[in-house]
């Protein structure tokens, strides 16, 4: 899993059928500091996650375990959303700092 933020929405009308009703999410991924890496991901969205929001993102493979998504064409999977994350005693991000 790798850490990520939403900074968008992609909406395709022309889809694998399998896809329908399925949200997808831009997403950029973060480095270990919490800096954003260069591009950007498409990700299904299977927790409901929103924008700027910090989440675990399943890749490979790995986004086709679950059990919602065994018959899915996926590459990459939103599988939770952020609460806080921390990096050697130190808060790196707080969900609830970041809305205040």
């Amino acid at each position: 899993m790798q850490l990520a933020r939403v900074r968008g929405t992609v909406v395709s009308t022309q889809k694998e059928p399998s896809l329908r009703g399925v949200k997808l999410l831009l997403l950029q991924l973060l480095d270990e500091e919490g800096q954003p890496l260069p591009g950007y991901e498409v990700a299904a969205d299977s927790v409901g996650a929103g924008l700027d929001e910090w989440v675990l993102v399943s890749r490979g493979s790995a986004a086709r375990q679950s059990s919602d998504s065994t018959s899915r064409p996926l590459d990459a999977l939103v599988v939770g959303i952020v609460d806080t994350v921390n990096v050697d005693n130190r808060l790196l991000y707080s969900k609830k700092d970041q809305y205040r």
